[in-house]
């Protein structure tokens, strides 16, 4: 099932590149761009309720979406992209499983725990 949910993540990554293609910009926009939704991890700073709440609103595909399809009907070029962007870097985060984050801490995601116990040898 991980190899299912990382071929699915490869794929809407792939979507996400081609939706960045098909607005003419350079490809300099999307490397410039790409980690900004990780501003997000800031918020853990303040407390791990906070940090949780702004890492997954710069991370949530639904965000992506609506940001993509108002830039597209507005003719916003800022908002188009910026809804690729996030929508392109919430699943590479996914390929990796960095899952949107509970409020208990960074590394429990929705993907399972970033944490792995220590396997004995």
């Amino acid at each position: 099932m991980n190899t299912l949910l990382k071929l699915e993540e490869i794929c809407l990554f792939v979507l996400g590149s081609f939706a960045f293609h098909l607005t003419g910009l350079s490809w300099w926009w999307m490397l410039g761009l790409f980690f900004l939704p990780d501003i997000g991890m800031l918020g853990y700073l303040i407390h791990e309720k906070a940090g949780a709440w702004t890492y997954n609103l710069l991370h949530h595909r639904g965000l992506a979406i609506v940001l993509y399809f108002s830039g597209y009907f507005l003719e916003s070029i800022p908002l188009t992209l910026a809804g690729i962007i996030l929508f392109s870097h919430a699943a590479f985060d996914r390929i990796f499983g960095y899952g949107l984050k509970y409020e208990k801490g960074f590394h429990f995601t929705h993907l399972g725990n970033l944490k792995k116990p220590a396997q004995s040898q």
